[in-house]
């Protein structure tokens, strides 16, 4: 429960990221609303867009990261767990930021889906890129935090 003496919990920007080696989703929210929005997908060639991320933590300034922890269906690691936890500690280490991981099974396929339905009510005209795919795979990883926070690693 707030202190009184407080007042209310302040709203907190959080960004999210959909880690690849090719690709990061990154999606935005805020914890008074508790949505998600897909901001943009950043492009890696060969190392992670450091600078491209420095630029969206200075201009959202978030109070905490959430990322994508993929897992096989059976709980396993996969071969981008152990990239995505060292892409989480990167975070942590250069932004001073806290980090929390999210189980991202099943996130891409639910952006698929969610972009699938954009497309038939005709919100979303073009069709559907992977990076439409990864940076709304960030929008769920981030719904996924904002509906059980404590989930998270």
């Amino acid at each position: 429960m707030a202190d009184p003496a407080k007042g209310p919990p302040q709203p907190q920007l959080i960004l999210s990221f959909d880690y690849g080696t090719r690709r990061i989703g990154v999606a935005s929210g805020d914890t008074l609303t508790r949505t998600a929005r897909a901001l943009t997908t950043l492009t890696c060639t060969g190392q992670v867009p450091w600078s491209a991320i420095g630029k969206l933590i200075d201009e959202y300034r978030p109070a905490r990261l959430v990322v994508g922890l993929p897992y096989n269906m059976d709980g396993t690691p996969t071969a981008l767990t152990d990239a995505s936890r060292a892409f989480a500690n990167d975070l942590t280490t250069r932004y001073r930021l806290p980090v929390a991981l999210v189980d991202e099974r099943l996130s891409s396929r639910e952006a698929e889906a969610q972009l699938r339905n954009a497309r038939a009510q005709g919100l979303k005209r073009r069709r559907v890129t992977h990076g439409d795919v990864d940076m709304t795979a960030a929008k769920v990883l981030l719904e996924r935090w904002f509906d059980d926070p404590s989930s998270a690693q």
